[in-house]
């Protein structure tokens, strides 16, 4: 569910110095950019269709249920057939699928629940199966596309060291299910090992953080009061390292935005009530201008 865009937060035993931190930061930077825009970036995600029961047709023709771009994809590509939770491919017939570079056969395919999706392609286009709240879909990215081709770099907050911020770990024993919302209206129960807490002009602030699977630094979703303005509305990520004897940092200068930033076709989680900061957090991604 929590599919975001990761990058590795930074952690340190000593404060930053002025141009090693600068150079970190913009190293970061470096690294996001080149993410957003790789073939598998979220500029390059154009669709996501809702499959039925039965079965669901792909192509380019604007009548199937799954509609790829029309550049070197036929009107009919294959059909996806659903059966419970389960979900199968279909090939049309001449149709040059494929999947790891092989040609595609009739069978199951995995979705994203279980972990890496089956990766079906043709031409420029990538399209696999998700599954949110029990109910699947067909992503669809293309390397050739407008996001992709338009991208014209992302706006920051100037990196300050203040923002890099010596904290504490609260853990939860055993670790706490907390809801997380999502742009869709669902609400998923996810994984708290614990809350950061920290102290940022005078007051004393926690966000409570979230272990995806495969990764080991936590994942944070949280507002503050530039959401809307300076930031996103609905908040932005970052990660956390886990901690060391109690003790981590969390770094704002590294405050991303999440997917739906750049494509209407993500499923992004929103911050829960308890992570939207009473405070402007000057500091990382600002709002991206189409």
């Amino acid at each position: 569910m929590l599919a975001a865009l990761a990058l590795v937060s930074f952690m340190s035993a000593t404060p930053p110095s002025g141009p090693d931190y600068t150079a970190e930061i913009e190293a970061w930077k470096a690294r996001r950019v080149a993410s957003l825009r790789s073939d598998e970036g979220w500029l390059t995600v154009v669709g996501l269709f809702w499959l039925s029961q039965g079965p669901n047709t792909v192509g380019s023709a604007h009548d199937g249920t799954v509609v790829l771009p029309p550049h070197d994809v036929p009107a009919r590509v294959g059909i996806f057939r659903l059966a419970g939770a389960r979900v199968a491919f279909e090939p049309a017939p001449g149709a040059d699928v494929r999947v790891a570079g092989q040609p595609v056969h009739a069978g199951e395919i995995h979705t994203d629940a279980a972990g890496d999706p089956t990766v079906l392609t043709i031409g420029s286009v990538r399209f696999y199966v998700i599954e949110r709240d029990h109910r699947f879909a067909v992503r669809v990215k293309d390397t050739r596309s407008d996001a992709r081709r338009d991208f014209h770099g992302i706006t920051y907050f100037p990196t300050d060291p203040a923002w890099r911020i010596e904290a504490r770990f609260e853990p939860y024993d055993p670790p706490r299910s907390i809801p997380i919302p999502n742009v869709l209206g669902h609400v998923d129960p996810e994984s708290s090992p614990g809350a950061i807490v920290f102290t940022r002009d005078g007051k004393t602030l926690r966000l409570d953080a979230v272990l995806e699977r495969g990764e080991t630094d936590y994942f944070v979703i949280f507002g503050d009061r530039t959401n809307g303005t300076d930031t996103y509305g609905a908040g932005r990520f970052l990660y956390v390292a886990p901690p060391v004897d109690g003790r981590t940092v969390i770094d704002f200068n590294k405050a991303y935005n999440p997917p739906c930033v750049f494509t209407p076709y993500a499923t992004c989680p929103l911050p829960p009530p308890q992570n939207k900061l009473p405070i402007r957090v000057e500091a990382g991604e600002k709002q991206y201008a189409h």
